[in-house]
């Protein structure tokens, strides 16, 4: 036997009770620990055994399972117990976002533990999933699965105790005659994927449970409260398809609620209509309501849309300036269960505390504290860190040291985004944010052309979709705001504290400059109390988004000392020099993991004579850029754009297939100019136009190709009215390689 092996199973069913036909003559990994997978063309189902026939047998008397007759084992001389329960969890964590099959195990039994040499097994779990690529099994590559909001928010990770305990007494506060229990905890310590669990486990059809996937006392408990449950609201398998009607999971963020809608629709038995906004639960009662992020529920104060609020009001018979949105969600619910932190609070608008206390205090109500941290790689000692660091109890120079999680200040902007770029080629959802110091003056469709902010020559604009804008196209060229990101995990990222937030040496305390902060709802009816609370739990919050690493950037100079004595500085120029990227392996002939090289160090003439040119090379990128039909990379010369690319970059385009150019950096071609570095007739500048209306329709009248460099002797490329005709944008700069 090898070390590891995944071999197709022929056990399959020969009558209605189950009986089997093997046609491998019983395999000599039959009775060994292993993990099994069966899988049609739509659906797949995950499982463990140390006796492979006598499951096999069970699942062929399953309705949902019998017809799945692609069946495979992973197997290993090395494998134990321990190992195939933690592979198991692995596989079924994975395939709940792989969006070719539908996973259909129930969400309990999924459970993790320590075991003797589990990280030297855990380096394998990669390969295994490339070994099911291989096999049409798996769809999708492990770097873009652990990436996706579906894996992020799944419903089937293995929680760790805390958790478990949540999910526990949400359930017998649903059994019991209680109406609600607030789940409590820091920024990281799994409130959403609570959330989503628990409304997993209402919504999933009884029949997908079976009594050996109950693996431990959790999943035991779990599912006999479940069965309570049902009992004494009278759910039977008839009509248990009705309760998703019934249960609701309330997010208060646009964003957000955007973001887990998509991930509902790709989870079975979720539906994106399951996620509402506290506007939508003012509308229909519903049995059972979750509430994620609720201390972002809102009062009638600074608040934007007061008609859309009032007729909420008007609508369940609440007086338009006492009713909230707490109000509403008890009122048109007949149990709650509330994911609440109050350090996350950030405007006026959100509900104070006290109100929360106040529900907290009624006996009909139960609270449960979350204490592990499990989204930062920092864990609860950079939790515990960063609370300290805001409310100055730091010894002196205490710095938070972690071979697993970066946390840095940059002297420069300009370095540190291009350590942006650079993580997310590495390892993707890496973004830059900001705090509320500059004016959203993009917002206005009509303004779209201007830019937000300029930080060390570099103009800037803040997020231009208010929607899952983490994952949206051009996010890494963009700015995002608290609002952007709140509940959101990213890889890396990066934080500019405004001008609005300082640090006073003298009084030795952090303070907020009223007249610095742009967020005119945030501030308005503070006093200077509340603002700074505000104020700092947004910079908490948002250095708690980050999983592997949190880069700062400080406009103020007295803030900046003071965080860099309890970070590790990253000293570097602010642009002045161009830093050579290191290239990667280049060939002469394509492979399944390249794309098109051109170099533009040796080109002349058109663009698209270089491409024709029987000099065409091939680069090795990511699996998630693999597609050479869609990207291309080039090496950049020249210092034109050395802000943001450096000289002699590998960059990575992604083709130009139509929409506004504007404020992107371009490749383009025309007659009309020769490039000072490529001596050439295309160059990669920002893109900038002015058009013009007239009764044929719409015409360019001026389009300005931007150089973003420390050299003040590149000037933009004006081209206007016929000038115009002949440019064509050949392709979208993406990120440098």
């Amino acid at each position: 036997m090898s070390e590891l092996d995944i071999k197709e199973v022929h056990i399959v069913p020969v009558g209605s009770t189950g009986e089997v036909k093997d046609t491998d003559s019983k395999l000599d990994f039959y009775n060994s620990a292993l993990v099994y997978l069966l899988n049609d063309k739509r659906s797949i189902y995950i499982g463990e055994s140390i006796d492979i026939k006598n499951r096999f047998s069970s699942h062929n008397r399953h309705d949902s399972k019998k017809d799945l007759l692609i069946r495979h084992a992973i197997y290993s001389h090395l494998f134990n117990k321990s190992v195939t329960l933690h592979l198991e969890a692995f596989l079924i964590n994975l395939f709940s976002a792989e969006k070719g099959l539908k996973l259909i195990n129930a969400n309990l039994g999924n459970i993790g533990h320590y075991y003797h040499q589990k990280k030297e097994y855990e380096v394998l779990f990669p390969q295994i999933w490339k070994q099911l690529e291989e096999l049409k099994i798996a769809r999708t590559s492990f770097e873009e699965i652990i990436n996706s909001n579906v894996f992020k928010y799944s419903p089937y990770k293995s929680l760790n105790l805390d958790q478990q305990q949540a999910v526990l007494a949400c359930l017998k506060m649903l059994v019991d005659d209680k109406k609600g229990i607030f789940i409590q905890g820091n920024a990281g310590t799994g409130k959403t994927i609570i959330a989503i669990y628990v409304l997993k486990l209402l919504v999933t059809p009884i029949r997908y449970f079976e009594q050996f996937e109950m693996k431990d006392e959790f999943s035991m408990e779990a599912f006999g409260l479940l069965n309570a449950y049902r009992d004494k609201h009278g759910i039977t398998v008839e009509n248990e398809k009705d309760l998703k009607d019934q249960v609701a999971l309330v997010v208060s963020m646009t964003s957000l609620r955007s973001t887990l809608q998509k991930v509902f629709k790709d989870i079975d038995q979720l539906s994106s209509s399951m996620v509402i906004s506290p506007t939508d639960i003012s509308k229909r009662t519903y049995k059972v309501v979750l509430v994620d992020e609720a201390h972002r529920l809102r009062r009638r104060k600074n608040i934007s849309g007061y008609g859309d609020f009032d007729k909420s009001n008007t609508r369940l018979g609440f007086d338009i300036n006492e009713g909230t949105e707490l109000d509403w969600v008890l009122k048109q619910s007949e149990n709650q269960i509330f994911f609440y932190d109050s350090n996350q609070s950030i405007r006026t608008t959100d509900l104070p505390p006290s109100r929360f206390e106040v529900l907290k205090n009624i006996k009909a109500y139960d609270s449960v504290r979350l204490q592990t941290q499990i989204r930062s790689e920092g864990g609860d000692l950079f939790t515990d860190f960063v609370h300290r660091l805001f409310d100055l109890e730091l010894r002196p120079n205490e710095t938070f040291e972690s071979k697993d999680f970066e946390l840095k200040l940059f002297e420069s902007f300009v370095t540190m985004r291009a350590q942006v770029f650079q993580k997310e080629a590495e390892t993707g959802l890496s973004r830059l944010v900001a705090g509320f110091s500059w004016e959203y003056k993009t917002k206005d469709k009509k303004n779209r052309h201007l830019y937000d902010m300029t930080i060390e020559g570099i103009d800037l604009r803040w997020n231009s979709t208010a929607k899952d804008w983490i994952n949206s196209k051009n996010a890494i060229h963009e700015v995002g705001s608290i609002h952007t990101v709140f509940g959101n995990d990213l890889n890396y990222i990066a934080i500019v504290f405004g001008k609005e937030i300082d640090y006073d040496p003298i009084a030795k305390t952090i303070v907020v400059y009223r007249d610095e902060y742009k967020d005119t709802n945030g501030k308005n009816s503070t006093d200077d109390f509340d603002l700074l609370f505000y104020v700092k739990n947004i910079y908490k919050t948002l250095m708690f988004r980050g999983i592997r690493g949190v880069y700062v950037y400080v406009c103020n100079p007295n803030l900046k000392a003071y965080l860099s004595q309890h970070m590790e500085v990253v000293t570097g120029n602010s642009g002045n020099e161009s830093k050579v990227i290191p290239s990667r392996p280049i060939s002469y002939e394509p492979t399944a993991g390249s794309i098109p090289y051109y170099d533009l160090e040796i080109a002349a003439g058109s663009f698209s004579e270089l491409q024709q040119s029987e000099t065409l090379q091939y680069i090795e990128v990511e699996e998630r850029y693999q597609d050479p039909k869609r990207y291309f990379a080039c090496k950049v010369i020249g210092e034109s754009m050395n802000k943001i690319i450096p000289n002699g970059s590998i960059c990575l385009f992604e083709r130009y297939e139509g929409g506004s150019r504007n404020g992107l950096i371009c490749l383009v071609e025309s007659s009309s100019f020769e490039d000072r570095d490529f001596g050439a007739n295309y160059t990669i500048k920002e893109y900038s136009s002015k058009k013009t209306i007239t009764e044929e329709g719409w015409q360019h009248q001026e389009i300005i190709l931007l150089p973003k460099s420390s050299d003040d002797s590149y000037s933009p490329i004006i081209l206007k009215d016929e000038e115009t005709v002949d440019l064509q944008v050949i392709d979208i700069f993406r990120q440098v390689l």
